[in-house]
């Protein structure tokens, strides 16, 4: 596969922008004509999935809902409409020796994607190695083998019908462990590992590969209500940000409240978050506000759990006393994921861009926007917190490199 995938990959970067263009939109019709087929496909993973006993949040990952399959459609025409994301030359400077000197960007050429749960992620991968000219070779978890190998073929029949190399994206067939291993392993086959899933499986891809990784460990996101918040702005933020969907990465785990209007955000969205079952685990001043809400969950805050990413109906609720406190907490606590505040001061705001590391920095917006589709990526292959190549979510740019190109008119060095 790794042969099949670097001869592709060649094909696959010389190719004119208009053959990947046209396999995209082949692809997005195929996903909508698809429906019933990749429904039955699906069925058997989710019949799978709940007969071995996955825990509700995987099985939840598994759907491939009509609104799903129609939202990697989209993303597959977004992605076709965008700029061909190789090819440019920037920063074209002449040199007192009369040479230009410039950058091109350029493919990485063969990346693999490691992924458990989520079978859309495979058209989210496959659409974004076509357009940026990569070939991949994907592995997804055997939970959602059969919805992947329904996926997989509706792609490389879009490859074909565009006249490109169907073997530009491949789709790891076995189960077994040990090919992970293998893959990871083999740079002279592959050039970028992109695990995606939960903090063991990307710890042991980071600990084996032998080839570069691009990766996240935790999503513990926070939301911080400044002194200076719109109270109502908060409420809906801190609400979505928790409770819109609980398993995605980018899912509020941690909320911090200044003390100034503690006692009048707290019992308001401790209200919400009863009457939808939200567990809170507060600090001592947390809990004292939140004790009489009627029908609230509530405990203790371990000091585990200001690390938590709980992927589940649960939040950690403290009450810091100061900006800086908030901040600090962060800094400890945090995943370098993606941080939010809701302030209406300026200054804050601003403070908050600057001084929190996180790959995802909001204000006055739900954590659960760090998504490519959400920035306009069209899809994306991941979220990296590592501060090299490239942060966050990853689309297009992140998928290439650049080199050096030179333009010389019979220049010599002397």
């Amino acid at each position: 596969m790794g042969s099949l995938a670097r001869a592709a990959s060649r094909g696959l970067a010389a190719s004119p922008l208009a053959a990947r263009n046209a396999a995209l939109r082949a692809l997005a019709r195929r996903l909508r004509d698809a429906g019933p087929s990749l429904g039955d496909a699906n069925r058997r993973d989710l019949d799978a999935a709940r007969a071995a006993g996955l825990p509700a949040p995987l099985v939840d990952r598994l759907k491939l809902s009509a609104a799903i399959v129609e939202t990697v459609a989209q993303g597959c025409e977004q992605i076709a409409a965008m700029p061909d994301p190789i090819g440019a030359i920037t920063g074209l400077t002449e040199q007192p020796s009369g040479i230009r000197v410039g950058r091109m960007r350029v493919p990485i050429g063969v990346f693999a994607m490691i992924y458990e749960s989520r079978p859309n992620v495979t058209i989210e991968a496959a659409a974004l190695a076509i357009k940026s000219g990569n070939a991949c070779i994907l592995r997804g978890g055997s939970e959602a083998l059969q919805s992947n190998l329904a996926l997989a073929a509706l792609v490389r029949d879009s490859l074909a019908e565009a006249g490109l190399p169907p073997d530009a994206v491949q789709l790891v067939e076995t189960t077994d462990r040990a090919a992970v291993g293998f893959l990871i392993a083999t740079p002279e086959a592959v050039d970028l590992v992109i695990p995606r899933g939960g903090k063991s499986l990307i710890e042991r891809i980071a600990r084996e590969a032998r080839v570069p990784v691009l990766k996240h460990l935790d999503g513990n996101c926070h939301v911080y209500v400044d002194a200076h918040a719109n109270l109502d702005m908060a409420l809906a933020i801190v609400d979505n940000a928790k409770t819109q969907k609980l398993s995605p990465c980018n899912a509020a785990e941690s909320l911090l409240v200044h003390a100034d209007i503690a006692a009048r955000f707290l019992p308001a969205i401790g209200t919400i978050f009863a009457s939808k079952g939200i567990e809170m685990r507060g600090d001592a001043a947390a809990l004292t506000l939140l004790q009489g809400v009627a029908g609230a969950m509530l405990a203790a805050a371990t000091e585990a759990d200001w690390r938590e990413e709980y992927l589940a109906a649960v939040i950690s609720v403290k009450v810091v006393d100061s900006f800086d406190e908030a901040i600090s907490h962060i800094d400890r606590y945090g995943s370098h994921h993606t941080d939010a505040i809701v302030t209406d001061s300026h200054a804050n705001a601003m403070r908050f861009l600057r001084e929190v590391d996180s790959a995802s920095v909001m204000v006055n917006a739900s954590t659960r926007f760090a998504d490519g589709f959400e920035y306009g990526l069209g899809a994306e292959i991941g979220i990296s917190t590592d501060k090299l190549h490239a942060r966050g979510p990853v689309g297009l740019e992140g998928l290439t490199s650049q080199k050096w190109v030179i333009f010389g008119h019979g220049e010599i060095r002397a």
